[in-house]
């Protein structure tokens, strides 16, 4: 008997080491968004259908782009699944350094399956994630950008949000609503260094402007009018008005400081919106109003479009396993999951048309907004004078994160006061031409 239980001991551990040596285990960057936090807190559950490990590497947004652009180009397979957007996508895509998603071709075994239904993507979202009709990141969740105000503090000051307001109703507002007494900053905005920070906000801003990076050859039009306007409208406002060291403060600050109840008014991504009316985490979520993103009357908004969304490096040994994270973190039956746990407020936004059709999301105060603002926003004509380039708050080259990063550093620097916005753009000016003329444009 002592034998026999010891042969079956030995049995059962040396099955059990097997299984374990069996399981794999995928890394994935991710950004240290909320809706990527919450879908790591649902990581147990794929792990229990699939029996594949997760490990995640969660990253600050400017660090993430650092990390996976150094990983991707240099081949250094740290990462089996990224997190990356619609600038990285189609540039990645063309290079061969991403596995395809789905093809316009059949099916095959580095495709989507048909059960997930592709074809449900906003066409937005999948036009952005795609190179040449091949889609190679889905889109976890979509976003455009617009405003989220405090409707108390909006009627206490005897104003009222229009929908589709403009930039000097804004700084009139912000304005009125900033009491630094209480702590209270009329608006708050991202001027943090970094291209998709900082640089992303200005970029989609100076839109509405009638500025533009580029003009039809390729030169750098920093030293223009409209770019002059908009730095200096920023600046004065968001000294007047902004939180203290807003030059620092990014997405998640800026998140924080809402939630707080410090700002009257904060213009960012759309999928913040669930965020600042969850009462958990948000001591103002019953007193938020929403609005399309200002304009000055020139006929471009200040909204931008985005997808974080989840891709596959080429040269990845689990290519199968990751394909089997991506098709359930994107699926609609992880929108139902979430909605289920947390409510339909709280399901990743802005990649699938069924959702916005979905009876039950309908009803969420921000649904409507969220999708008219991505609606309204176009990547291949997102400046009032003609661009070279497509996309609204950046320009879709492959040199265009390295410029950008210097230009929103030299911006941040002017916000904090360490030099002027005249030289501030001058300085860009500078950078960009520079680098343009040494890449071959001009």
């Amino acid at each position: 008997m002592i034998r026999k239980t010891s042969l079956g001991v030995a049995v059962a551990l040396s099955l059990a080491t097997s299984t374990a040596a069996l399981a794999e285990t995928i890394t994935i960057a991710t950004v240290n968004n909320g809706d990527m936090i919450r879908m790591q807190g649902y990581t147990d559950q794929f792990t229990k259908q699939t029996g594949i490990n997760v490990e995640w590497v969660t990253l600050e947004e400017n660090v993430l782009r650092q990390r996976v652009t150094t990983d991707i180009t240099t081949k250094g397979g740290a990462f089996d699944i990224m997190t990356i957007g619609m600038y990285e996508t189609p540039i990645w895509g063309a290079n061969g350094w991403l596995v395809p998603l789905h093809k316009n071709v059949n099916f095959n075994t580095n495709n989507l399956s048909e059960a997930y239904d592709v074809d449900d993507i906003l066409p937005a979202m999948r036009g952005g994630l795609s190179h040449e009709g091949t889609l190679y990141a889905a889109p976890f969740y979509g976003e455009s950008s617009m405003i989220m105000y405090r409707t108390d503090l909006m009627q206490k000051a005897g104003l009222s949000m229009p929908e589709a307001p403009t930039w000097d109703f804004i700084a009139k507002a912000a304005a009125a609503m900033t009491d630094r007494s209480n702590d209270i900053n009329g608006v708050c905005l991202r001027g943090k260094a970094g291209w998709g920070e900082g640089g992303a906000f200005i970029t989609a801003m100076s839109n509405s402007f009638g500025a533009r990076w580029f003009d039809m050859d390729w030169n750098a039009q920093f030293d223009t009018k409209p770019w002059a306007n908009t730095l200096n409208f920023f600046k004065t406002m968001m000294d007047a008005s902004g939180p203290k060291g807003y030059a620092t403060n990014g997405f998640n600050e800026n998140l924080s400081l809402f939630q707080q109840g410090k700002c009257g008014m904060w213009i960012d991504a759309t999928v913040a919106a669930s965020f600042v009316t969850n009462p958990k985490d948000s001591t103002v979520a019953d007193k938020v109003g929403f609005a399309l993103a200002p304009d000055t009357g020139l006929g471009k908004r200040s909204n931008w479009l985005w997808a974080w969304a989840l891709a596959i490096p080429a040269g990845t040994q689990k290519e199968k396993a990751a394909l089997q994270f991506i098709e359930w973190a994107t699926s609609k039956d992880y929108i139902e999951l979430v909605a289920a746990k947390e409510g339909w407020a709280n399901v990743p936004p802005g990649a699938r048309t069924s959702l916005y059709e979905n009876e039950n999301y309908k009803k969420v105060p921000f649904a409507q907004m969220t999708l008219d603002s991505i609606l309204s926003a176009d990547p291949n004509n997102s400046t009032v004078e003609p661009s070279p380039y497509v996309g609204i708050q950046f320009a879709a080259i492959p040199e265009f994160a390295g410029i950008a990063t210097q230009v929103s550093q030299e911006f941040a620097a002017a916000y904090a006061g360490q030099q002027s916005v005249e030289e501030a753009l001058s300085k860009a000016q500078d950078i960009t031409n520079e680098a343009m003329e040494a890449a071959g444009y001009r």
